[in-house]
């Protein structure tokens, strides 16, 4: 097994959607795994229509916009784009947000970002916007999914900001029942599931039979890529078989190649 290619062969699970999975299978397929995309969630958009209204004709009064995942970045940005035609109608807000991938998607739209913790979680993040020292009195969009935790919201509202919250994304279930991949998973198991969020840890535990192992499966190792979505695992009775380093898709490879690399 040479060491540009650390995994070959070995079995990996992906448990992002495909379009979500895309750069970290190629990191996988590079380092010669072999990438199993089982995606437990789908990711569209939903936007309330009139409380998006009320916020884009207030948009000039916010002093921050805080994103908490690319998912919110690209919807935000979709229904921006709809509604005006010149980058300038940010005015001066300022933004922060969590998690590389995060920033990677608001860099490529060439915005600056002015607040990103260096761990990638809700609290994290409210506590670097808290010492910034510019919350008292600041008026807040925080862009959400369904599932985002109220954590971050009550963190700013504790500071003293005035938090307005614009959902513009929804995660629900996959049913796998029906999967040739999930089928696939069942009879021959896999070295290693990724685990990118909570919210796929939670699909993956509700998916029941749809994933349960046959007889003489490979069991496969769990891999989170953060304290959050390894705290969900512990509340999942999972194993936490190695977590990333530091959050992030570098964090969570450099794991598995520790974890499974040359392994047996």
């Amino acid at each position: 097994m040479s060491q540009d290619r650390p995994i070959a062969g070995k079995r990996i699970v992906v448990t992002r959607t495909r379009e979500q999975s895309s750069e970290l299978a190629t990191r996988l397929a590079a380092l010669g795994a072999e990438v199993i995309e089982l995606p437990v969630l789908r990711i569209s958009k939903q936007v309330d229509l009139q409380q998006l209204a009320d916020v884009m004709l207030e948009l000039a009064s916010y002093d921050w916009i805080v994103f908490t995942s690319a998912n919110g970045v690209r919807f935000f940005f979709d229904e921006f784009r709809r509604i005006f035609d010149d980058i300038r109608a940010l005015g001066l807000l300022r933004i922060a947000c969590v998690g590389d991938g995060t920033a990677r998607r608001i860099g490529e739209l060439h915005l600056r970002i002015e607040c990103q913790p260096s761990v990638a979680t809700a609290e994290a993040l409210a506590d670097a916007l808290v010492e910034t020292g510019s919350l008292d009195s600041a008026k807040v969009l925080v862009i959400t999914g369904n599932l985002n935790r109220d954590v971050l919201v009550r963190k700013l509202e504790a500071a003293q900001a005035i938090v307005d919250c614009l959902q513009v994304y929804k995660t629900e279930p996959v049913d796998l029942t029906g999967s040739a991949v999930a089928a696939d998973f069942r009879a021959r198991g896999a070295d290693a599931v990724l685990f990118a969020s909570s919210s796929s840890v939670d699909s993956y535990v509700a998916q029941g039979d749809a994933l349960k192992l046959a007889a003489g499966a490979r069991r496969p190792l769990f891999g989170s890529i953060g304290p959050q979505t390894s705290s969900s695992l512990k509340q999942s009775r999972l194993a936490i078989d190695f977590e990333a380093p530091t959050p992030g898709f570098d964090g969570l490879v450099s794991a598995l190649v520790a974890k499974v690399g040359g392994a047996s």
